[in-house]
């Protein structure tokens, strides 16, 4: 018999014990299903801490000089904390040190942030983030401008009293006049709006769109860091990994010598890197893939087990057609290979149910919820491999028992 021949006889018998398929059917389906759907939300989230959350957050090719870490993505106990808040605060004077010593081809830029009230004529009052920057800001984030323009360096170098705003905040303090020439006003003094920069979408449900940047020499800077001469990060772009890498070292050794720690003192600063942001996610996002396979395996198991059990029902109940068959001439390896096609098809058609259940669930989850999914081609691939392989595995005994019937043995059977 050939293996088309089997398949087909397989499916006939399928379609022939409808309500006995469907059972069967069932909880590879349902396991499939969830393994499909919870492989894909992790990818989703993966590629979403990866592209959306750090990629929106931190420039690519970038390492970030700042008191702690501005994403903490792992678990910091409040022993870390209190060592954070503990540790001495990054300074203007920092920079030149930093800069003198980074490698060729790299970039930077110095600033303060923070979450200040902002005033117009043409709106209430409102808590903004604010930026104050300096040095290549606007390169190194790929910001740019969807009208206006960004500060001259001259802007930059004399803190004049201009500003780039997001679409947030022309929506807010602008909805009705082009915001380009109009003033804002932050602690009293008004700045020129001269740019509404590119939008750059929401994380986690928070717009990334409601800011203000300005020079950091202008007056703003003194509302961000009340401290004088403190600011919240040094900012550095390397043009490849290896640069990154040699840049980030320097900056170490700058830092350390300036806050004077012995060699066996740990760094009492950070320096981040997409990378590095990522590491703990990284870390743990392969166990849980790893558990949305094993958990939903669990269920193929018993699946697994339900297969055997009803093939063997069928075994008994065909007992009579097998003997006919064998004498009419149907070999061993026939018979054998009839019953294993048999349990193959019903489990790789509940895998196919499955994974179509499994992406849909995957898009209700996407779209009832902020978080993200991806389908994973390869899990697509697995679900179908496991679907197979249960239905195989569970129907060896069951057809190695078929096909050793006696057919004289068989015929007598009613």
């Amino acid at each position: 018999m050939s293996l088309v021949e089997a398949i087909r006889m397989a499916l006939d018998q399928i379609r022939v014990q409808k309500l006995k398929s469907i059972f069967t059917l069932l909880g590879v389906t349902i396991g499939v299903m969830f393994l499909i759907a919870v492989v894909a939300v992790v990818e989703g989230m993966g590629s979403y801490m990866e592209h959306d959350l750090v990629g929106k957050l931190m420039s690519v090719h970038s390492v970030e000089l700042r008191r702690f870490p501005n994403i903490n993505i792992g678990d910091e106990d409040n022993g870390t904390w209190l060592e954070y808040v503990h540790r001495p605060r990054i300074v203007e004077d920092d920079l030149h040190p930093i800069v003198d010593a980074l490698p060729p081809g790299t970039r930077w830029y110095m600033e303060s942030e923070d979450q200040i009230t902002v005033e117009s004529p043409y709106a209430r009052p409102q808590k903004v983030l604010t930026f104050a920057v300096t040095g290549d800001y606007f390169a190194i984030r790929g910001l740019g401008v969807v009208s206006g323009r960004i500060f001259t360096d001259q802007e930059l170098e004399s803190g004049s009293l201009v500003a780039v705003i997001g679409q947030d905040v022309k929506s807010h303090y602008f909805p009705t006049v082009d915001p380009i020439g109009r003033t804002v006003k932050m602690g009293g003094v008004p700045y020129t709006v001269v740019g509404v920069a590119d939008k750059l979408g929401s994380t986690f449900g928070f717009s990334l769109d409601k800011f203000v940047v300005a020079p950091y020499r202008a007056p703003v800077h003194r509302l961000l860091n009340r401290e004088r001469g403190v600011v919240d990060a040094i900012v550095v772009q390397a043009t490849d990994d290896a640069t990154l890498a040699d840049a980030q070292e320097r900056m170490r050794q700058v830092m350390r010598t300036r806050h004077k720690l012995r060699p066996v003192q740990p760094d009492n600063f950070s320096l981040a890197t997409p990378a590095s942001t990522l590491a703990f996610w990284q870390s743990i996002q392969g166990y849980i893939v790893l558990a949305a396979i094993v958990l939903p395996a669990i269920g193929l198991v018993v699946s697994a087990i339900v297969i055997m059990n009803i093939m063997l029902v069928a075994v008994v109940e065909r007992t009579r057609e097998i003997g006919i068959r064998k004498s009419l001439g149907a070999r061993r390896r026939d018979i054998l290979a009839q019953f294993l096609a048999e349990a193959a098809a019903l489990s790789t058609t509940g895998a196919l149910l499955g994974i179509g259940l499994g992406v849909g669930l995957a898009q209700v989850v996407t779209r009832l919820t902020p978080m993200p999914v991806t389908v994973a081609p390869w899990s697509i691939l697995v679900a179908v491999a496991v679907g197979a392989g249960v239905g195989m595995l569970a129907g060896v005994y069951p057809a190695s028992r078929a096909a050793r019937l006696d057919p004289i043995a068989a015929l007598r059977q009613e």
